[in-house]
């Protein structure tokens, strides 16, 4: 799988994960759902994403053709 492949299933996986537990647990935890998507917001603009030099660095490699 593809960097970008694997950022948007984490990404889906913990809001759906954050969101469950602000459901079964506590509410507060609907504030890493917002930190989630927050840094996507920013990376799609400023094309920082920390996600991606962690799967960079263990590895993946991109869809995205070299310049």
């Amino acid at each position: 799988m593809s960097i970008e492949r694997t950022i948007l299933a984490v990404a889906g996986l913990f809001v759906f994960l954050s969101a469950t537990l602000a459901y079964y647990h506590h509410i507060y935890w609907l504030f890493f759902t917002a930190f989630v998507g927050i840094n996507l917001f920013q990376s799609a603009f400023t094309g920082f994403c920390p996600m991606a030099m962690i799967l960079k660095a263990m590895g993946l490699k991109s869809d995205k053709a070299s310049a």
